[in-house]
């Protein structure tokens, strides 16, 4: 009888430790999110949340646990009864290698990839920011004045409006902005203080809205520093870089702080000096109040001002009345300023639920001055405009996330609520000359724009098959106050947005996986454009498909392929430089993502990606039909070195074929295939060397492109052609670290 009880006992203590197990995943003292605890024996998976925690079902003494995170070593763990009864497992840190990329695991392949990247390949300026992520073209309009043009998946997305970006969790984008729609200037951002990018292409996301199309990127900042940092970079055109990055108190488990500083300067390769200068301020403190609750601050400035030659027509340059980097109208330039405060916190509620909430503040400033078309319209004083704004946006993010394990399989399930409000005063438009006299208002007024979301998404693991299903809800309020009207003019609109989700993926074994996806995205228009009844949709949807494949042939290689579909209800061009929107119809768009990694050995990476494009107008008759500026094939990439022999660096190359500049494809805006390189030597652990060689072999290229009529002064008839900005010729700089 005592034995069969005892037997019974057994039993009952191994079915109650086969329900869940918990653990925590640590390295050096320090918890490690996103690591993946992978059950051998059940094939059960958990990932640690932002704590180290984890927990695992279907769990016993006697299974064999593999715990890893890229860029650590991985761990082999055979369950005893003393483990289970306090799981710490100590991960040590491990060069980034694609031999630890295993498809099987629960990963996102696509995104620890481009950790790999950066991880070989650091970004060490800001305007390589965007470029880490796969087949994401940049161009610049002012020499780091202006935010990045992007291109991506046949999208000339301009400053932002088909690609949602954020910071921590606080959004980047701009709605109603007075140059464009989605304005997007990343320059706030220290390239040295990110830690983490995700993205993902398509409208696949529930847990991203507005501007979402294309795709969205993700930045995470780091939490803390390994070490202090001085840095100064000197080069051609009078340019200075200075950077540092201090650590505020010593190396703790429980809390760290630390700041960063950046300022550069630079005239550029114009013949009317550029007199660029940036400054970013960044402060960051975070601290873990208990074992389940972790909060962090993040307070940042970012001022920025220069003078610009702005977009030179074709017809000066070829008759030789100007070189590539002179000027018609080199009274161009600006101001803008950012200032941000993002708290953060997150914490494990009762029921094992993981909450994560920011709170995020901005004041934003703007001030541009432009002059595309020269004296068109205004034959005396000239075609100069100023787009002004002074904005301030509140906001919030919170998301709630629960794993619950249905015997037969998991669902992890994801709720989220957002809310934003944008207070922009006196949004201008107006003819200056000179950048003193404002000769008239084209428009000015007042837009406030709330938006509230929420989201719902379910993971479906069945092991080798999971099922991932979304909902998101989307509404918002559109207020203008017009300035210019005699009376009092309060417009007001409201919009709602639901858009489901529904993306599969197939773990075929540990060298392939197959994901299909599915969505409906959309991007918001400017208020005053929605609320002048300019257009027939606020917010138009965008409809989207995904199938492709990862693949890893071998230890060295892994290839990515993606066949992708995207339609558009309507498509808009907002021409912010003169205030008008030009509705296009409905479009659509197709193609093929190529992308290949491959590990040569211990020090060498090579990737690339390659993008083909269909881009159309669906409301045009043929051969009237393509979608101006929209490339049909762009290819990135680059061959890193990390740590031969004290050495590392890269050599980076970037193309963008030649692309129509209208819509009958007969004016033609031209490609160009530009490398860069950069090379660091590593005198000891506290000093580096390095050279930095933008535009390596002197290539003549066209950064920025558009199909432009204009009038010079001394001209009688307008004339309809190319204007473009020149690209960055041959560019040396040099840099001296240390980090103590």
């Amino acid at each position: 009888m005592k034995k069969l009880l005892l037997l019974f006992v057994m039993i009952g203590m191994t079915m109650s430790l086969s329900a869940q197990i918990k653990g925590t995943v640590t390295s050096e003292n320090k918890p490690l999110e996103s690591a993946y605890v992978y059950n051998k024996t059940s094939n059960n998976h958990a990932h640690s949340n932002q704590f180290g925690q984890f927990e695992i079902n279907n769990t016993k003494v006697g299974d064999t646990l593999l715990v890893g995170l890229l860029g650590y070593e991985k761990q082999e763990i055979r369950l005893t009864q003393n483990l289970i009864e306090s799981l710490t497992i100590n991960l040590k840190p491990k060069a980034f290698v694609l031999d630890e990329l295993v498809l099987s695991q629960p990963i996102d392949v696509l995104n620890s990839i481009v950790q790999i990247d950066l991880e070989t390949n650091p970004i060490n300026s800001s305007q390589e920011i965007l470029r880490k992520v796969p087949g994401l073209i940049i161009g610049q309009h002012a020499g780091g004045g202006k935010a990045e043009q992007i291109f991506l998946r046949g999208f000339d997305v301009d400053h932002g409006t088909d690609v949602v970006l954020s910071v921590d969790g606080m959004p980047v984008n701009m709605v109603s902005h007075a140059h464009g729609q989605g304005y997007s200037d990343l320059h706030f951002l220290i390239p040295e203080t990110i830690e983490k990018i995700n993205f993902g292409k398509g409208p696949y996301y529930s847990d991203h809205g507005d501007f979402n199309t294309a795709g969205f990127v993700d930045f995470k900042t780091k939490s803390s520093l390994d070490n202090s940092t001085i840095s100064f970079t000197a080069g051609q055109f009078n340019t200075l870089r200075t950077l540092g990055l201090f650590n505020l108190l010593d190396k703790k488990a429980s809390q760290n702080a630390y700041v960063a500083l950046e300022y550069i300067e630079t005239d550029g390769p114009f013949e009317s000096p550029q007199n660029f200068d940036r400054i970013n301020l960044m402060g960051k403190y975070n601290a873990y109040l208990n074992d389940n609750s972790k909060i962090g601050l993040t307070v940042s400035h970012f001022t920025s001002k220069w003078d610009a030659s702005g977009q030179i027509p074709v017809r000066e340059v070829n008759n030789g009345n100007i070189s590539n980097f002179g000027a018609i109208d080199d009274t161009e330039g600006g101001y803008t300023s950012r200032s941000n405060a993002n708290v953060q916190f997150s914490t494990v509620l009762e029921n094992d639920i993981a909450m994560q909430s920011n709170v995020f503040y901005s004041k934003y400033n703007f001030e541009l001055y432009s002059n595309f078309t020269f004296f068109l319209e205004d034959p005396v004083n000239g075609d100069q405009i100023k787009q002004k704004e002074n904005r301030d946006i509140f906001g919030l993010n919170t998301q709630f996330r629960k794993t619950v394990d249905y015997n037969s399989f998991d669902v992890n399930y994801t709720a989220g609520l957002g809310l934003r409000f944008d207070d922009i005063k006196d949004i201008e438009l107006s003819h200056t000359l000179n950048r003193k006299t404002t000769l008239d208002y084209i428009q000015l007024g007042d837009v406030y724009q709330r938006n509230m979301n929420a989201f719902f998404n379910a993971e479906i693991d069945l092991g080798k098959f999971s099922i991932t299903t979304g909902l998101r809800v989307e509404y918002f309020n559109f207020q203008y106050n017009n300035k210019l009207s005699e009376a009092y003019d309060l417009q007001t609109n409201t919009e709602v947005a639901v858009l489901p989700k529904l993306n599969f993926q197939f773990n075929q074994n540990e060298n392939l996986q197959w994901f299909l996806k599915s969505g409906i995205g959309f991007h918001s228009n400017d208020a005053r454009i929605v609320l002048n009844n300019e257009v027939d949709k606020a917010l138009p949807k965008a409809y989207g498909v995904d199938f492709g494949n990862i693949w890893k042939p071998s230890q060295k290689i892994v290839l990515n392929t993606t066949l992708w579909y995207l339609f558009s209800e309507e498509e808009f061009v907002y021409v912010g430089d003169a205030g008008i929107v030009e509705p296009s119809g409905k479009s659509e768009r197709y193609g093929l993502d190529l992308g290949v990694r491959f590990q040569l050995n211990d020090y060498f990476y090579f990737n690339t990606d390659a993008t083909l494009t269909k881009a159309r107008s669906l409301e045009a008759e043929d051969g009237e039909d393509y979608i101006p500026l929209a490339p049909d094939f762009t290819l990135v990439g680059g061959l890193s070195v990390k740590d031969f022999h004290k050495f590392s660096g890269a050599i980076n190359y970037r193309y963008i074929d030649d692309r129509p500049a209208n819509e009958d494809n007969s004016v033609i805006a031209e490609g160009y295939f530009v490398t860069d390189f950069n090379l660091n030597y590593s005198f000891d652990k506290h000093w580096k060397l390095g050279v930095i060689i933008e535009n390596l072999f002197d290539t003549d290229w066209k950064e920025t492109q558009f199909l432009t009529e204009s009038r010079l002064q001394n001209e009688v008839a307008p004339v309809e052609e190319i204007h473009f900005i020149p690209g960055t010729p041959f560019n040396f700089k040099t840099t001296l670290s240390y980090s103590f």
